[in-house]
């Protein structure tokens, strides 16, 4: 399979979740992108928050917050970027009122309460 070239605009509409999108309120279970992508945008339709485990998986938690790790918590490492300090991981006290909308690269989502949709890039 070839793989395919696209344009500056496609690409970044591509990341903006032209990909399509997933809506749920069920705190049952969690839902992950296709193979390949990320949840790059949760717009937070109710308060809502994430499970304490699993509830939201950053692609790569040194970037972006997450329920695993605290994002950009100047710890340390070999990481070739710059990185910021202050970070905290996000716990189920952590409540994303209604009409909130959140960026990054996510994995899965696990809501503990609330309902979300999650645009897919």
């Amino acid at each position: 399979m070839a793989i395919h070239k696209y344009t500056v605009l496609e690409a970044n509409n591509i990341n903006l979740g032209q990909s399509g999108s997933i809506f749920t309120d069920d705190n049952s279970g969690a839902i992950k992108p296709p193979d390949g992508k990320a949840f790059v945008a949760i717009q937070f339709l109710a308060a809502t928050t994430f499970d304490s485990s699993g509830g939201l998986v950053a692609e790569n938690s040194t970037f972006y917050p997450s329920t695993e790790a605290s994002a950009h918590d100047a710890t340390g490492g070999s990481e070739t970027y710059q990185e910021g300090s202050g970070g905290k991981q996000i716990d189920v006290s952590n409540t994303f009122p209604a009409g909130s909308t959140i960026y990054g690269r996510w994995t899965e989502i696990d809501l503990a309460s609330g309902s979300i949709i999650a645009y897919i890039g």
